[in-house]
Formats: structure tokens, sequence, C-alpha cells
């Protein structure tokens, strides 16, 4: 199964980012986005690929010693940003050495239950909520419309595993879906 940890929003924050989203549907070229699906709205903290279900077990009991080390952390959606043309995403703010270092863990966590992972590189926190792959769509107007987003701060309770099940139908703008398999909470409380 496709696997990743993550730190999962609450409703009301998604709610704010969705009235900011909604905005940024009406700048010109927002045609040329595929808006990523609310429901799958997420902070990845490792990517795990397809995991082979013998490994399960070890990942499951890693993460849960990740989650119990990592104290419950403070977050809020913050501002944006883009990577190259092809991803427009908003940010975080708050603890976030504390979000990097659950990153690194459940990381850690994966590689050691025998998960192959891609190279290993510094955790930016990132929440998608569109792609292009138009390579002449300009995304710093979107960017510039992000920036003065402040959503309201939160206690992140617990890391995530989910499940991402890829479209299989082909239809035009099918989305993946998204099932949390398992949650730990932080700082083993709970």
């Amino acid at each position: 199964m496709r696997l990743f940890a993550a730190v999962l929003p609450p409703r009301e924050q998604l709610t704010e980012l969705a009235g900011v989203v909604d905005r940024l549907a009406h700048l010109p070229g927002a045609e040329r986005l595929r808006w990523t699906s609310r429901p799958g709205w997420h902070f990845t903290l490792a990517f795990m690929g397809e995991v082979d279900d013998d490994l399960l077990p070890d990942l499951h009991a890693r993460l849960g010693r990740a989650a119990h080390r990592t104290p419950p952390f403070g977050l809020r959606l913050h501002g944006g940003g883009h990577f190259g043309r092809a991803v427009l995403w908003t940010g975080a703010a708050g603890d976030l050495d504390e979000m990097r270092l659950l990153a690194e863990r459940a990381d850690a966590a994966a590689r050691r239950a025998g998960v192959p992972m891609d190279e290993h590189r510094r955790y930016q926190a990132h929440l998608t909520v569109a792609r292009s792959r138009a390579a002449d769509l300009d995304l710093r107007p979107f960017v510039d419309a992000l920036a003065p987003f402040e959503g309201t701060r939160w206690q992140v309770p617990e890391l995530a595993l989910v499940r991402s099940n890829l479209p299989a139908g082909g239809a035009p703008g099918e989305q993946p879906r998204y099932e949390t398999v398992a949650a730990w909470p932080l700082g083993g409380a709970g």
C-alpha cells in the first residue's frame, strides 16, 4: 500500500484556508491549475511510497515510538510559496523545529522498518493547494495573494499514517483519495 506520515490540520483551519483558495481560483491563469482536493490537504512528513504488508507491524511500532518521543506542538497555516512552476503551497508557522524533528523521526522510523526511502532532504513544511503542468504559468501572483494569510494556531496532537489511493478511472480532474490508517498521540498523551 502507498503510505506517508503526515500532520493533518483540523477542519477549522482547513476552512480558513479554503476561503483563501477560493479567492485564488478567480485570479488570471487559475483555470490552468489543478486544485488539490480539500479532504486531502495535509503536511507530508515522510513519503514512503509502496510499503510491503510484511513491514507494517514494525513500521507501526516505530512510528508510535517517534510520536511518543515528540511533544505536541503549535502550528498555524501561513503564507505561501511555490516549487518551480509546478506546485503552489501554503506553509506553516509556529513550532517548526518540533515539526522538522517529527518529520526526521518519521523518516528514520520508516528506514529502520525496512521501507526503501528516497534520498533524505531537509524538511520544508508545505501543504500543496495546486499543481500546474504549464511551463509558462507564473505562480508569483498566487504566492503574492497567499502571502498575507495567517491561519488560527492549533496544537498538533498526533502523527498520522495515511494511505494514498491513486485515481484508477482516468477521469479528467480525478484526485487521489487519502485514508488515515493509523495515528499515534504525540508525547504519549491520550
